[in-house]
């Protein structure tokens, strides 16, 4: 009779395991070029939608405030499922699909950090707060030191 230990280890060597072999070659480019095709049209199809989102606000200054900002965060998920990708090819072994999507998430952190910049340039923040204790000092007062 086979203990439970046997039996566990019996399955678990018959479960294929996506890292037990390296991704073939053609597998390995189509799966890369794929995804990558994939994630462009994405990208610009989330590019189109914002830029009527933009065009529709018809100059309201709250509604394209809100369109960027979700942009942006928009931007940061779709950083997020790149990178997960990049993870799930290293596992797979698949070398060319990893540095494409390394490249995909390179571009897209340029992106993000340019419209993070783009929003914070445009909206600056508030002046500091003058000093309470500040007196201002005018020629002939005698307050001045």
């Amino acid at each position: 009779m086979r203990s439970m230990r046997q039996v566990l280890v019996t399955a678990a060597a018959r479960l294929p395991r996506p890292w037990s072999s390296r991704t073939s070659l053609g597998t390995d480019v189509a799966a890369g070029l794929l995804l990558s095709m994939i994630e462009i049209a994405v990208g610009l199809g989330r590019a189109l939608s914002e830029g009527m989102d933009v065009w529709a606000a018809q100059g309201d200054r709250t509604r394209i405030d809100a369109s960027h900002l979700a942009d942006i965060a928009w931007l940061e998920y779709f950083l997020g499922a790149i990178v997960l990708l990049v993870v799930i090819a290293a596992l797979s072994r698949a070398p060319w699909t990893v540095v494409l999507q390394i490249l995909a998430a390179a571009l897209v952190a340029v992106l993000l950090a340019l419209t993070q910049h783009d929003y914070d340039k445009s909206h600056p923040g508030p002046p500091p707060a003058p000093n309470p204790h500040y007196t201002p000092c005018y020629s002939g007062s005698g307050r001045c030191s």
